[in-house]
């Protein structure tokens, strides 16, 4: 049901819908929605770096228009709807008469303005944030089968939508315990479980490939306090930009009246104490918290509507605000305006001049996740990221992506290279090459894994070596060449060198068709003092060494 308006926000939201649309229409995809739109284009309960939902939204997208706005449609309708249940989340009794400064205080926050238009994971999650807490509310005002199915619902959306909405079901719970002893706070449980049973199934049938890599397998690098904890500090500024200290005395001035407001502040200090905790470990990303924006628009409001000096200066800043924010926005669809070449430039021009050399043929990018779907997006054709041991796993790393191309005449773009059958310029100027390739053939889902545990580089014993082909055909051994990579303690492959093997067992030239080969081998000698880690990496046909093992700690 939608609440009622008035008249002047009523307006607004509409001019904001237009406004996001047109924004959609004419600005070009940034990476990540790419890569998103990659993900659409097969769909499924689960995506290397994400849960589904960011898939599921460009999906619904598609069937209503083409092009970017077949991207962003679901977008611009969550962006609107999300202003609608923060208003609907206000009960002061003075709300009616200020709709304008509403609007001003929430559009004026920087990463909700953005995703507004912008399809990425934490357009459905400020959503989904929103709405959860308009669930709970009525939940703890008066609980009931209906409200607790529609809390586990809403839950399991979060949940869907990014991996980080754990934090928001555990701070508010931490901030009613007595739902410990709520029949009907159970049962939304149940519910949000079984909702979410698909992706549980999809991480164990995909062996948990996105828990590892977030917890376990993500390169990290040593702690810099200007970039890692004084930049969080920063990011906290970015998120709502001028009106910033006005927003953050809303929350020390904001007190536990009620049970909801109680959740408010136990969402937003747990999130800014989780990632403050965090910080000391590694780098953190603004959007990591953004869904702070949810509880400290409601409680900012409440504040402002108290006190006039925070009203007339978050109007103020909230309005300079809006205005370099728009003037950006403009930016985002015509370069001159920007001090920089920005993702949104330029993505169609050099496809198209790559298209124009090359027709149809399919494009393998080396070690390119963004680059190989925004060609795809831009051309129609078929393309891959190969990825190798300098890069990173992703999307490509799973799906199927990678039989599409076997045997065919590709044309192979890679950054590192400083000649090639044709070249062409990136967004940003810079000069690239690209190489055919008559017939490409890649075996990167080949994989490896070591039985022995407890491994120590100062020690010369054999280690055995399991190299587990999924292919539906053997892989000639002459065909491929087994390396080692040394890693430093925070996951940065520091040396690559070749491993030398004996077969373990009956003696074969070549990989059997979903078998396992077992191979004997000695760690060889590293140049680094003291390597944290170490990865078997497997390399195709003169390719360079693939990702085919797990980082394994070395004592």
């Amino acid at each position: 049901m939608i609440p009622k308006l008035p008249k002047t926000l009523l307006y607004l939201l509409i001019a904001l819908f237009a406004i996001n649309m047109a924004q959609s229409y004419f600005t070009e995809l940034i990476f990540d929605e790419a890569y998103y739109w990659y993900y659409a284009q097969n769909m499924a309960w689960g995506y290397f770096d994400h849960p589904p939902m960011v898939a599921l939204m460009i999906k619904l997208s598609s069937f209503f228009f083409n092009d970017e706005l077949g991207v962003r449609f679901v977008s611009c309708l969550l962006s609107v709807a999300t202003f609608l249940i923060l208003w609907q989340l206000i009960d002061h009794p003075k709300k009616e008469r200020y709709g304008v400064q509403f609007f001003v205080l929430v559009f004026s926050m920087t990463l909700i303005n953005a995703y507004g238009f912008f399809t990425l994971p934490d357009t459905p999650f400020l959503f989904f944030t929103a709405l959860f807490l308009l669930v709970y509310k009525k939940f703890i005002n008066k609980p009931s089968v209906l409200l607790a199915l529609g809390l586990g619902i809403v839950m399991a959306a979060l949940m869907y939508s990014k991996y980080h909405a754990v934090l928001v079901i555990i701070f508010t719970l931490l901030s009613n315990m007595k739902l410990v002893f709520n029949k009907y706070a159970w049962l939304s449980v149940v519910v949000a479980l079984i909702c979410y049973t698909p992706h549980f199934l999809w991480l164990y049938e995909n062996e948990f490939v996105s828990i590892k890599y977030h917890l376990y397998e993500r390169p990290n690098r040593a702690y810099e306090f200007g970039d890692f904890t004084l930049g969080y500090f920063v990011n906290l500024v970015a998120l709502f930009g001028l009106t910033f200290p006005w927003i953050y005395k809303s929350l020390f001035k904001t007190r536990a009246k009620d049970q909801f407001t109680k959740a408010l502040l136990y969402l937003t200090y747990g999130v800014l104490v989780f990632f403050f905790v965090s910080s000391f470990n590694r780098r953190i990303q603004t959007q990591w918290i953004i869904v702070i924006s949810i509880p400290m628009a409601i409680m900012a409001f409440n504040y402002l509507l108290e006190n006039e000096n925070a009203k007339k200066w978050i109007y103020r800043m909230g309005m300079a605000n809006i205005a370099i924010l728009l003037f950006l926005r403009v930016g985002l669809i015509y370069e001159p305006l920007f001090p920089i070449v920005y993702e949104t430039h330029g993505n169609s021009k050099w496809v198209s001049e790559i298209k124009s050399q090359i027709g149809d043929m399919s494009v393998v990018f080396e070690n390119s996740y963004r680059n190989a779907p925004m060609y795809a997006f831009y051309s129609g054709s078929e393309t891959y990221s190969l990825n190798n041991i300098m890069y990173r796993q992703n999307q490509y790393s799973i799906d199927n992506s990678e039989s599409k191309i076997q045997h065919k005449k590709i044309l192979y773009v890679s950054k590192y290279t400083d000649n090639g059958d044709i070249s062409f310029q990136w967004a940003d100027g810079t000069k690239s090459y690209g190489n055919f390739i008559d017939n490409f053939e890649s075996f990167r889902k080949l994989r490896s894994y070591v039985t022995e545990k407890d491994i120590k580089i100062k020690e010369d014993k054999e280690l055995t070596l399991k190299v587990f082909n999924p292919y539906e055909m053997n892989i000639p051994l002459e065909k491929i060449k087994l390396g080692i990579a040394y890693l430093n303690d925070y996951r940065q492959v520091m040396e690559t060198l070749p491993l030398l093997t004996t077969q373990r067992g009956e003696k074969t030239v070549f990989i059997k068709a979903k078998d396992t080969t077992r191979f004997i081998f000695k760690l060889p000698k590293s140049k680094m003092e003291d390597p944290g880690f170490f990865k078997i990496t497997i390399s195709e046909n003169g390719l360079y060494m693939g990702i085919n093992g797990d980082n394994i700690k070395l004592d």
